[in-house]
């Protein structure tokens, strides 16, 4: 193994028709295909990381070796939900990610730990000769996103963002009919999240409970005291670990939206909002609107409302000359005309299965960009919920090159590209 990875060291209708094919998938593909060879697995993180533990030991042919967390208990659940949820399924339960990194059995490193691992471990995941299945956002920061793709490149593997709706059926048919001009060209894109999420309240510095490797949980994030409003979940809404609800679930959104849009980089990011529902520890906005400009006379809006659940339905509405399709967040979609009649509405599925086998039909056929949410696009999608942070963090608008979605003519806002690193863990390609 590397040194940057041995840091012993460290402390711690025709609708009908999709959907039942996608039910197929789903649920009796590998009745019909059998793996042509054992794909195992390590899983890090264990509150996202559960679902995708059993969804992998499910799957025919996989073996999920470890299950990780720094919380030695939730750990041990995650390992007896797998056990439950396979056959011939025996993980281990760990509470250090480097075990799954120094294994050579193991094929591929699952990462769903918080935000500010994401891009360190996929980086020491590829350099330690693993395929790596991250969760979203892609990265905490713009600059580990680049090295991310640096580091499959360099490595030759199979990266996945778990971006599941890239892999819905109706969603790969809606994106089909958009390409064939369903609703005209396209101009316009607008995306939301709502949520009813309480105060987190006030809480002093305290010792982290036994149970809890907490200087193992900062891993590569300069140290601060432990709270206990902020591990195990809120750490979202601040901004050392996590990019708020724009990087926790708007992702999933504006990663629709590039797709049916075709683009790539912005060139204008605009943002408002802020904390406006509760007086309490959060940092990152409740309240948020960003608006993005791509080249070619393209546009796009994000309104994710974090403490209020009056959701107005679609999870991303395209518009262009001829009409709109709205995409729902369970992976219907519906086609109207410039008029608002009904011209098609199809029911569809999320799509999580058909992700995990797309991940791992790479890994056996030794293809790793073909991938339905290669890194590359996951990193791209994020980098969009990056600028909308950023453009809000300064107060102001951003311009950004439209080659690479580097912020121009702002020395400030550029400083927030990147991150400082406890010592000994700032990841390098």
């Amino acid at each position: 193994m590397t040194g940057s990875i041995n840091r012993r060291n460290f402390l711690g209708g025709s609708g009908a028709a999709v959907g039942s094919l996608a039910f197929t998938a789903a649920t009796g593909w590998a009745q019909d295909r059998a793996p042509s060879r054992r794909v195992t697995v390590g899983v890090m993180g264990l509150s996202r990381g559960r679902a995708l533990a059993t969804g992998f030991a499910q799957m025919p042919g996989v073996t999920v070796k470890y299950c990780c967390d720094v919380d030695l208990d939730r750990a041990g659940a995650g390992a007896d939900a797998v056990r439950k949820a396979g056959e011939d399924q025996s993980p281990e339960a760990i509470q250090d990610f480097r075990r799954i990194l120094d294994d050579p059995e193991v094929d591929a490193l699952v990462c769903a730990a918080p935000n500010h691992w994401h891009g360190p471990a996929t980086i020491l995941g590829c350099q330690a000769g693993k395929h790596v299945y991250v969760e979203k956002p892609a990265c905490h920061n713009p600059h580990e996103g680049e090295l991310m793709v640096a580091a499959a490149r360099r490595a030759n593997k199979a990266v996945q963002l778990g971006t599941q709706r890239r892999s819905s059926p109706q969603i790969i048919e809606a994106v089909a009919a958009l390409d064939d001009g369903a609703i005209g060209r396209v101009y316009h894109a607008r995306s939301f999240y709502f949520n009813r999420r309480g105060s987190i309240g006030h809480a002093d510095p305290s010792e982290p409970p036994a149970n809890l490797d907490y200087e193992l949980w900062q891993g590569p994030a300069p140290r601060k005291p432990y709270k206990s409003n902020v591990v195990h979940y809120n750490w979202h809404w601040f901004w050392h670990w996590g990019n708020g609800e724009l990087g926790n679930n708007g992702v999933h959104a504006l990663d629709l939206v590039r797709w049916g849009l075709k683009v790539d980089y912005p060139i204008h990011v605009v943002s408002t909002g802020g904390r406006f529902a509760f007086d309490d520890d959060q940092q990152t906005p409740d309240t948020h609107t960003v608006s993005f400009e791509f080249p070619g006379r393209i546009s796009a809006d994000w309104q994710g409302l974090s403490c209020n659940g009056n959701d107005p339905g679609p999870f991303v509405v395209f518009y262009g000359t001829e009409g709109a399709l709205e995409l729902f967040g369970n992976g219907s979609y519906t086609i109207r005309d410039n008029a608002g009649k009904q011209i098609k509405s199809v029911r569809g599925i999320l799509g999580e299965p058909e992700h995990l086998e797309n991940f791992v039909s790479a890994i056996r056929n030794d293809t790793p960009l073909d991938l339905n949410a290669e890194i590359d696009k996951g990193v791209k999608s994020t980098l969009l919920c990056h600028l909308g942070n950023i453009a809000q963090r300064t107060g102001r608008s951003l311009t950004c090159d439209a080659s690479s979605g580097r912020i121009l003519d702002d020395a400030e806002a550029m400083a927030l590209w990147k991150r400082d690193y406890a010592e000994g863990w700032e990841p390098k390609v």
